[in-house]
């Protein structure tokens, strides 16, 4: 952001895919908000395709909190490239294109057709961008059996794999109560039924901050994630309010009953009396996740990939959100992988880096993956 600059973003990307033949088409999905597809066709275009996608669009930066400036991308003395999406996700787009340029500069094709897609708004949702481009004909016109979307940095020297997400909700719950004069005890204040709201929300944010601290073997994105991030109310310091509203942001692993969850959120409510309503600002209710059982052949293709070039690979839950969501929700697998081992997770946070070997080495990862998915042979239900 600013949005303006996501024209420039595009631009570039296409000239990009035009200096390496692949063909390029720009989707509007809404007003200002264009999906590139850059394409590299299969030799059999009625098999399913691979799809790489990316998004141009970054977060806000404070310029005050970066050592260097954050849009120049420059490389320091330890070869560490520090850039605003520089892990998030602008290598990852380069990476695909670097690797589609290595391969077809070898001769290669492939049978499966293989698509690159830049969205304009993920950091803020996706909701004018993959949200709406998986309902529209030219998404459907991709045909596509398997995507790969980004992931995180690892610290270690795995890398992280994520075969799916946890579901945002987005909760704004308003009580309403008694108002009058600041110096006077009013019963039934809109005020204590808030605080018995945010009692209960955040004693259960820490039963689940205790339980991933107890478990080991669990991570971020197997246990449910809240915060108080909003509130609103009062007019004068002398005025107790008649309405005063919170919000939470709660992140929600794939495993958990979604039904049962939302029936202990109203019974928050309910139990901090009477005007205490809530609604949903996001309310994600798809659980798909992505098979890693070798059973499903595009699994199989990227984990033998891995293997052979001797990746230590660890499976998660993505603990936040990405675009992926979108495309599992309508039924096709995705895996988050972004090839950043031995880097801090910086994205959204000053400073932000990645070390050009790392950059380059995956490079190297892709322009192995790219082959082995887009020659998976065809699946039963392709003929």
């Amino acid at each position: 952001h600013p949005r303006s600059s996501l024209d420039a973003a595009v631009q570039f990307l296409e000239r990009v895919g035009t200096d390496l033949g692949l063909a390029c088409q720009k989707v509007e999905v809404c007003q200002g908000h264009v999906v590139l597809v850059l394409t590299w066709l299969g030799t059999n275009p009625h098999l399913r395709s691979i799809l790489l996608n990316s998004h141009t669009d970054v977060v806000p930066v404070f310029e005050e909190h970066w050592t260097y400036p954050p849009f120049e991308a420059v490389k320091d003395s330890q070869g560490n490239i520090y850039a605003r999406g520089a892990q998030d996700m602008k290598c990852v787009s380069i990476q695909y294109l670097e690797a589609i340029r290595r391969l077809k500069a070898e001769g290669k094709c492939f049978a499966r057709t293989i698509h690159l897609t830049f969205v304009p708004d993920e950091e803020v949702g996706g909701h004018k961008g993959m949200e709406m481009f998986v309902q529209r004909p030219e998404f459907k016109a991709l045909n596509v059996g398997f995507a790969l979307d980004e992931g995180l940095a690892s610290p270690s020297d795995t890398f992280s794999v994520f075969y799916g997400e946890k579901r945002p909700w987005w909760i704004k719950v308003k009580c309403m109560g008694s108002p009058g004069h600041g110096s006077c005890f009013i019963s039934n204040t809109a005020a204590e039924k808030q605080h018995k709201v945010i009692s209960s929300f955040l004693a259960f944010r820490e039963s689940e901050k205790q339980r991933l601290k107890s478990d080991s073997s669990l991570t971020l994105g197997d246990v449910t994630s809240l915060n108080l991030t909003m509130l609103e109310g009062g007019v004068s310091f002398n005025v107790v309010p008649s309405e005063m509203a919170a919000g939470f942001d709660i992140r929600i692993p794939p495993t958990v009953d979604l039904k049962a969850f939302e029936e202990q959120v109203a019974a928050w409510c309910r139990d901090a009396g009477d005007g205490v309503t809530y609604e949903f600002l996001q309310k994600c209710m798809d659980q798909h996740v992505t098979s890693t059982e070798e059973s499903n052949p595009w699994w199989k293709a990227f984990s033998g990939v891995c293997r052979d070039m001797k990746l230590q690979l660890k499976l998660e839950i993505f603990p936040a959100a990405t675009d992926s969501r979108y495309i599992r929700a309508v039924g096709h697998p995705a895996i988050g992988f972004s090839p950043m081992n031995r880097t801090p997770v910086l994205l959204h946070d000053h400073d932000e880096f990645l070390n050009e070997q790392v950059f380059l080495r995956g490079i190297e990862i892709y322009a192995r993956l790219l082959p082995a998915l887009a020659s998976v042979p065809p699946l039963p239900a392709e003929g």
